[in-house]
């Protein structure tokens, strides 16, 4: 397992047939280039996209806000529990649609993505 943590285009149509992991797990926002990914994909490597592997911080961010506006304060147990429930919901999610849809993590994340501001425009309409 590969995980770039750090920086942005770290594998590029140069670099990315030389990668002899099997998994990467993107840490840092957009570490592979489009044609990176394309060559990654065809070699079978299983790659976790940055909008889900990388997605802990935005919703330990969003747990605060919600403590903030109803007053509570969790303990750090609490946060790492709901943090972990979300994301190992949301990969769940993701990979069984990656799995239905025989498309790679990256397409199925948006497709999820996409999905759920679908859905939420259905159940509230256009306007709020």
């Amino acid at each position: 397992m590969l995980v770039p943590a750090a920086l942005e285009n770290v594998f590029t149509a140069d670099n990315a047939a030389a990668v002899r992991a099997k998994m990467i797990v993107e840490g840092a926002n957009g570490p592979t280039t489009p044609e990176a990914n394309s060559i990654l994909l065809e070699r079978d490597v299983f790659v976790v996209p940055d909008i889900l592997a990388n997605a802990g911080g935005v919703t330990v961010s969003y747990f605060e806000w919600c403590q903030s506006l109803q007053k509570l304060f969790w303990r750090e147990d609490e946060v790492n529990g709901r943090l972990e429930d979300v994301m190992v919901n949301a990969f769940n999610e993701v990979y069984a649609c990656a799995c239905e849809r025989k498309i790679d993590m990256r397409s199925a994340a948006m497709a999820v993505a996409v999905g759920r501001i679908a859905e939420a425009i259905r159940l509230r309409g256009i306007y709020p």
